[in-house]
């Protein structure tokens, strides 16, 4: 609890100092593909605007712009270098080229709808655009979900902070349990996905 509380205090301090562009950065390195606090710095965001330090509205613009670039950066690197890296590396966890081969699949299929949600999943938050810029998906389908997936995120938590961020500590700990209850399904569906039809082909 007091790691969550130092946490908020040096997230407040920045944006104190920083203003908007904590907000900006924050959230463009997260969806980037770099583990930064994006969605808590966003929740402050809104907080800030309910007392009058911010304006609402350009909060949400600044965080929808940063998620495009973030997310567009991210897929840049994911297309240009990420198939090899993410093999080599995947190799320790159980990534096999046949696996990478599924989700290229994946996102060939579904990708739109992954990119549209990703944003409020834990974690897939981070490597969503890296895998969907690995697994070869079309950058104009990529940029038209990724832009509707970054308004409808910044809109969301943006708002939630707005009118939830008297109780901070306890608005971050419900939505991190949302997005990881919403990972624990998003996983458990893959998988049962990826069991029918290894069934069907196998009859």
């Amino acid at each position: 609890m007091n790691f969550l509380h130092n946490s908020l205090q040096l997230i407040e301090q920045y944006m104190l100092t920083y203003g908007y562009w904590a907000v900006f950065f924050g959230v463009m390195l997260e969806n980037a593909g770099v583990p930064v606090p994006g969605e808590t710095i966003l929740l402050i965001a809104g907080y800030f605007a309910a007392t009058g330090h911010f304006h609402l509205a350009l909060v949400m613009l600044i965080a929808a712009t940063g998620a495009v670039i973030g997310d567009n950066i991210g897929f840049a690197i994911g297309h240009h270098f990420g198939r090899s890296v993410i093999l080599r590396v995947g190799r320790f966890f159980f990534l096999t080229p046949k696996r990478f081969e599924h989700m290229e699949n994946y996102f060939a299929s579904h990708g739109n709808k992954t990119i549209l949600v990703a944003r409020f999943i834990t974690g897939l938050r981070v490597v969503a655009a890296l895998l969907a810029g690995a697994s070869k998906m079309p950058w104009r389908l990529f940029f038209a979900y990724n832009v509707a997936g970054a308004v409808l995120w910044s809109v969301v938590i943006t708002t939630l902070g707005y009118l939830f961020g008297a109780s901070l500590p306890l608005l971050i700990k419900w939505v991190g349990r949302s997005g990881t209850v919403l990972l624990i399904s998003a996983i458990v569906l893959g998988v049962v996905v990826w069991r029918v039809r290894k069934h069907r082909k196998s009859e």
